[in-house]
């Protein structure tokens, strides 16, 4: 690989959400990568830089043509550009979408195990949170089709949040799901916020769908966000593109995107984010090689060394989902433990709803000897969270 993806970076001491921890700590829970991101964007941040001046920024046409000609070139999605709103990122537009597109009281549908600020976007806006709950079985996810419409037909439900691809389980959904997920919202009038923050992140040779691309049903229906956030990892330069191709929505959203104050770039978003749609598609397809080579060294150790856990096989994100029945029904406190007797932190899978409360979610979007070492560390805190259930199996929730 041309691009030092092994090379292990510093983030203590930089005003890090993830890397502020104890000196011994390991954090691979928030989805924020460890790289440095493309030398293309670093090239432009500089130009920025060395200009000197930060002052109030506009979002051009280049913005609008990169995003359009990104997901036309890579996903075979062409977008007019005047679908494309810019917004500070994709939480603070859904947040804006839910007020401004539902009324208080209003149902806004999601799939658990999924995304946990859904649920701050829906609950914090007064809106009342259903959940139309993925199906497991036998290490698979898929979708409750006809609970999905049971809960669509509700009168109150009004939106329905979509995860595509899916955090945390790392789902691309096909394209005949996405097609019957717009027929049903179509036919009792629940509108599609689809979030597909993730889609670049796919394994090499997989292609995620974007939803609107699907049908015409599906476009006229939909609201989509996206960003170069993730596969970029530029999270803290807060740009997000929010896609609308109906007039009439694309005019409520921009209003309320507007007057939640959430349509302005910052000084450096829009060079940022035109560097990496135009010029880092192939650190883009290197840094999707390592991830794959991450995950396979992480589904190996753990078949060989901790089998009490079962890696959910995924095909998009750095983010592993693993199942702990085995060990636990309460990962909270098998989090707690990990942390304090080898200072890994991972998030516990109750964050993303109920039905994950017995799974794991792992951040391995890092380089391959910190993620040697937390696998090292799930080891060695797994055996340890067995000793102290075996002396007290209640208070561990020790699964049969």
């Amino acid at each position: 690989m041309s691009h030092a993806f092994d090379k292990v970076t510093d983030r203590r001491g930089s005003f890090s959400m993830k890397w502020d921890v104890g000196e011994n700590e390991l954090p691979m829970w928030v989805a924020d990568m460890d790289f440095e991101t493309a030398p293309a964007v670093l090239e432009a941040l500089h130009r920025k830089v060395d200009r000197g001046i930060f002052g109030y920024t506009v979002v051009p046409d280049e913005y609008r043509q990169a995003v359009s000609s990104w997901w036309s070139r890579r996903h075979q999605f062409p977008m007019e550009l005047d679908w494309i709103l810019f917004a500070t990122g994709v939480v603070p537009a859904i947040s804006s979408i839910v007020r401004k597109m539902t009324d208080v009281g209003e149902n806004v549908l999601i799939q658990p195990p999924v995304y946990n600020i859904f649920y701050n976007s829906i609950r914090n806006n007064g809106r009342n949170l259903l959940e139309n709950r993925l199906i497991y079985k036998d290490g698979e996810y898929s979708i409750d089709f006809e609970d999905l419409e049971h809960k669509l037909a509700e009168p109150q439900t009004t939106l329905m949040i979509l995860c595509n691809p899916h955090n945390p389980i790392g789902k691309v959904w096909d394209r005949a799901t996405l097609s019957r997920i717009g027929e049903l919202c179509a036919k009792y009038q629940v509108l599609v916020l689809s979030d597909e923050i993730h889609c670049d992140l796919t394994d090499p040779g997989v292609e995620y769908n974007p939803f609107a691309s699907v049908s015409s049903i599906c476009a006229e229906n939909s609201i989509t966000c996206i960003a170069p956030s993730k596969a970029f990892n530029l999270a803290g330069l807060q740009a997000a593109s929010v896609v609308v191709p109906t007039p009439y929505i694309r005019h409520k959203v921009n209003r309320g995107l507007n007057t939640d104050e959430v349509a302005e770039p910052n000084a450096f978003a829009m060079e940022a984010t035109i560097a990496a749609f135009t010029q880092g598609e192939t650190w883009l397809d290197e840094l999707r090689e390592y991830i794959k080579e991450n995950k396979s060294i992480a589904a190996e150790y753990i078949f060989q060394h901790i089998p009490q856990i079962r890696v959910i096989q995924s095909k998009a994100t750095y983010l592993l989902w693993m199942d702990c029945h085995r060990i636990t029904n309460d990962t909270d406190r098998l989090c707690d433990v990990l942390r304090s007797e080898t200072g890994l932190n991972l998030s516990s899978g109750s964050a993303y709803g109920q039905n994950g409360a017995a799974f794991l979610r792992m951040n391995l979007g890092t380089q391959q000897s910190r993620v040697l070492d937390g696998l090292e560390r799930l080891k060695q805190g797994v055996q340890r969270y067995e000793e102290l259930a075996e002396k007290d199996p209640r208070f561990f929730n020790l699964a049969n």
